[in-house]
């Protein structure tokens, strides 16, 4: 039976959005991977550090799929639910998670980790980085990229200039890494391909990551809604590509 865009929407400004779980959008949207599986790639370089931080952890989700978890382990978090929820998750495995604004500094002191990791941080603070690293540490990332997903961006707010469109590109922050002393080992991009099959995913997408479409409210942009709603319909799944940066940086010793 085809639902209706009054349920769709209703349904997808309801759920949770606590987290970052995407689990709701399974059978609903789908988005390829990145090539270089960035979980397994976490989990080896945890279990052999000896102090890590996990930064931006969201709901500690991607932490706690970690086999193996060093003998200190801290993570930040500035969202309140997010808080909550890798506090839960991530306590009984032995983590400590820290309320923190996502701004400089990082409350840690100078030298306190071997390794510094982090999936999609909203804000990069490469010195702040630098500093909380001991000479010889790594940061091992997966950034979201440049113009990712800007598809759906493009279509709520209109065509982004170019310096918006540039915003994360690798080369950008690659420079910006070694301005802060830090020295890159690793550092690969991918686009990937993403389709929504309906309009409700993309209610709850928007509503999940919020730099998206700043300030998006299915009130606010119901008429466009409507619109994709009506465009999925008739055209299949809306298409759009993210953008994926891994990053592999080095404090020298």
């Amino acid at each position: 039976m085809v639902r209706s865009f009054d349920d769709l929407v209703a349904e997808a400004a309801e759920v949770s959005v606590a987290g970052w779980d995407f689990s709701w959008l399974e059978g609903r949207a789908t988005e390829a991977r990145p090539s270089w599986g960035y979980q397994r790639l976490m989990g080896e370089r945890l279990a052999g550090a000896s102090a890590a931080l996990d930064i931006q952890t969201g709901g500690g989700e991607v932490l706690a799929g970690a086999p193996k978890l060093p003998p200190l382990m801290a993570a930040t978090e500035s969202w309140p639910p997010n808080v909550t929820k890798a506090t839960r998750l991530l306590h009984p495995l032995g983590a400590v998670v820290v309320a923190d604004p996502d701004e400089p500094p990082l409350p840690f002191a100078d030298d306190a980790f071997d390794l510094v990791t982090s999936r999609h941080p909203a804000t990069v603070w490469w010195t702040e980085i630098a500093r909380v690293l001991r000479p010889g540490g790594t940061y091992l990332a997966q950034h979201v990229g440049h113009g990712s997903v800007f598809e759906l961006v493009e279509y709520f707010l209109g065509p982004q200039s170019e310096k918006t469109r540039r915003a994360r590109h690798p080369d950008d922050e690659r420079a910006a890494a070694e301005a802060a002393g830090l020295e890159i080992t690793d550092l690969r991009f991918e686009r990937l391909r993403m389709e929504f099959f309906d309009v409700g995913a993309v209610v709850y997408f928007l509503r999940k990551v919020i730099w998206m479409v700043p300030g998006f409210t299915v009130d606010q942009y119901r008429d466009r809604l409507r619109e994709l709603h009506e465009k999925i319909q008739d055209e299949g799944p809306f298409v759009a590509h993210s953008t994926r940066s891994l990053f592999e940086a080095r404090k020298p010793e």
